[in-house]
């Protein structure tokens, strides 16, 4: 059985501070650990979750047999949150990326060490597998995932290493996609597997993780009640930008040095609860390694704004 450890739980608590009576909702349910340390905070407390893999559908009913009413579990992508979500709510926790249970399971496809069909997709319902993918997409579009996404710095290797392995048979298996990209990067042999990076784009770019959190943090947002706080947990450089872009523009500060809009043009409707991102202590990441990269922000909504 897959052991699951949420990421930064007491600091995500610490933030949301669950009060008796207070309304949660948890973006992404994964092996539910925040939604259930928020249920147990309080006997009054009450989580709705969202999660798109099916699988989490068995892994919520445990949750709904302890607690009741006071957990609702929704069966959708946290980009449709308008749609679902009955706020307000007096927090909204996003914990972004891969849970234990995707990362375990061969036939999910997104670890290179379990032998498997090429998936990478969060809801195997919808749209198409990284083999798929790789087999089928214009350079541009692989280039942006391997590039921009992954943040390779040999990315034209493995770019044009994909391209010629087309209809090998080599992309449509991890272990052979992660040997075929490590041998396009060569050198010494290192820390992190050559191909995390590659297969890490390559995620993102088939979810379309980046445009779903920068649709969702809006949404979160308008459904949360005034004082209630927004916390988003990441994993890559480039949601931690796109979180902390929108919550310095929510608390009516520049979102970037190109930012050049007057204190007249910006608008204030909260604070960040911190101005530096919060990171795993060395315990944590020591107990479980997959934690090191994670980083924590929180905003706290003081007034309504017209998203």
């Amino acid at each position: 059985m897959v052991k699951h450890a949420p990421v930064l739980l007491s600091e995500a608590l610490e933030a949301l501070a669950p009060q008796d009576e207070g309304r949660f909702l948890d973006c992404t349910f994964g092996g539910g650990g925040h939604s259930r340390a928020l249920l147990e905070s309080s006997d009054g407390v009450e989580v709705t979750s969202f999660d798109c893999d099916p699988e989490a559908i068995e892994r919520s009913k445990e949750l709904q047999s302890q607690f009741g009413e006071r957990f609702r579990f929704v069966d959708a992508n946290f980009v449709t949150l308008d749609e679902f979500a009955d706020g307000p709510y007096d927090g909204v926790l996003f914990d972004l990326g891969l849970s234990s249970f995707q990362l375990g399971e061969a036939k999910k496809g997104f670890s290179f060490r379990l032998d498997a069909p090429i998936d990478m997709r969060f809801d195997p319902r919808v749209g198409i597998s990284a083999a798929e993918f790789l087999e089928t997409c214009n350079k541009s579009s692989l280039i942006r995932a391997v590039r921009e996404y992954g943040e390779e710095r040999r990315w034209k290797r493995v770019v044009n290493a994909i391209l010629e392995a087309r209809g090998t048979g080599k992309l449509s298996h991890t272990i052979s996609a992660a040997r075929l990209v490590e041998k396009a990067i060569g050198g010494p042999p290192s820390r992190i597997h050559p191909a995390t990076r590659t297969f890490q784009g390559i995620r993102i770019a088939i979810n379309s993780e980046l445009e779903s959190l920068a649709l969702a943090l809006p949404q979160a947002f308008k459904q949360l009640r005034i004082g209630g706080v927004l916390v988003v947990i990441s994993f890559h450089s480039l949601e931690d930008r796109i979180t902390k872009r929108f919550f310095r523009r929510m608390a009516g500060r520049p979102e970037s040095r190109n930012d050049f809009r007057s204190m007249q043009e910006r608008k204030c409707f909260g604070e960040m609860l911190k101005t530096k991102v919060v990171k795993p202590s060395l315990g944590e990441v020591k107990r479980n390694p997959r934690s090191r990269s994670a980083r924590l922000r929180a905003f706290r909504k003081l007034s309504e704004a017209e998203l």
